[in-house]
């Protein structure tokens, strides 16, 4: 099967939209920045070289410190595709992002869109 185009796009081709998405609901890339940073264990300064250097999608994951271990909280729709269901890990990453994206234009407080588990 071949592989989704998705994953060859440079990850600075899609940062923009994703802070474009935000601002027009009035927040900040400053806001997008922290959640991808919280879900890739990105610092700033690694996530900033990561859009210079053109990193392809597929690479930005695979690069990523680590996968924040609360992204497994991480439910609901995405274009109408679950994203707790999506099989492929990296479309799985991919997806949780745009949720995570999804969540801060819809105006849901940070502190809700950066899970926690239950304690």
């Amino acid at each position: 099967m071949p592989e989704h185009r998705i994953f060859a796009t440079p990850f600075a081709k899609l940062y923009p939209m994703y802070v474009q998405k935000a601002a027009r609901k009035n927040r900040t890339r400053k806001e997008v920045d922290q959640l991808i940073c919280w879900l890739t264990g990105y610092d700033a300064a690694a996530l900033q070289r990561q859009i210079e250097q053109q990193k392809r999608v597929e690479a930005f994951f695979a690069e990523a410190p680590t996968l924040n271990p609360h992204s497994s909280l991480i439910t609901g729709l995405v274009c109408g595709v679950r994203v707790e269901t999506v099989e492929g890990p990296l479309m799985r990453k991919i997806r949780f992002l745009d949720k995570l994206v999804d969540e801060l234009a819809r105006g849901k407080p940070m502190e809700k869109i950066l899970r926690c588990p239950p304690s």
